[in-house]
């Protein structure tokens, strides 16, 4: 199938993981994912964004808070301990807001969740997506090391065809990101790159 079959705004979302100030933004918790993402993922989704909810395809932002207590939160993982590391992602703080170059728009959606590795498991993502008519996700954000493939897996065991922008997405190292791409979400997922997505929806 075709791009822009695959990607027609009557049926796909794009799914945006963790664009959130505890995530990427100037406080981040994990200095060196931020600084990744903003030298090429951030930029391209600020332009990816615009484009999709011109074209008519729905915005879906998944982001992740907790409580300062940390009350029913992971805590079977190192990667849970940053939570609890001084960068803050209370409900209502900066750290679990949407930065805020990506929006809310009017029309976009925002998901929150409070466990998990990915918004497929711990949100209510798979059922939002399923009302709105979604079979074609495009999954943009960070991070390559965990998150995203948690999300295009999980997707995929769903039943979604999944879109990765590969300049849309970041993780750390820089090569280990793109040898996942290459090596692994690749047999997932149609790999492509903002522009050919701005091509297909203009």
């Amino acid at each position: 199938m075709k791009l822009p079959q695959l990607v027609d705004p009557a049926h796909t979302a794009i799914v945006t993981q963790e664009l959130q100030g505890a995530v990427v933004g100037p406080d981040a918790g994990l200095r060196a994912l931020a600084d990744e993402a903003r030298r090429e993922a951030l930029p391209n989704i600020a332009r990816l964004l615009p484009a999709a909810r011109a074209a008519g395809v729905p915005v879906v932002h998944c982001l992740v808070q907790r409580r300062a207590d940390g009350l029913g939160s992971n805590h079977n993982a190192k990667l849970f301990a940053i939570g609890v590391s001084g960068v803050a992602i209370e409900p209502g703080s900066p750290g679990a807001a949407l930065l805020p170059e990506f929006g809310p728009e009017p029309t976009d959606l925002v998901l929150h969740r409070w466990h998990g590795l990915g918004p497929m498991g711990g949100t209510d993502l798979d059922a939002v997506l399923r009302n709105m008519g979604v079979r074609t996700i495009v999954a943009v954000g960070v991070s390559l090391n965990v998150a995203i493939p948690n999300l295009v897996m999980d997707a995929v065991n769903a039943a979604y065809q999944v879109v990765l922008p590969r300049d849309a997405v970041a993780g750390i190292p820089a090569d280990y990101g793109q040898a996942i791409i290459d090596n692994t979400l690749s047999l997932l997922a149609t790999v492509t790159t903002a522009d050919a997505l701005i091509e297909a929806w203009s």
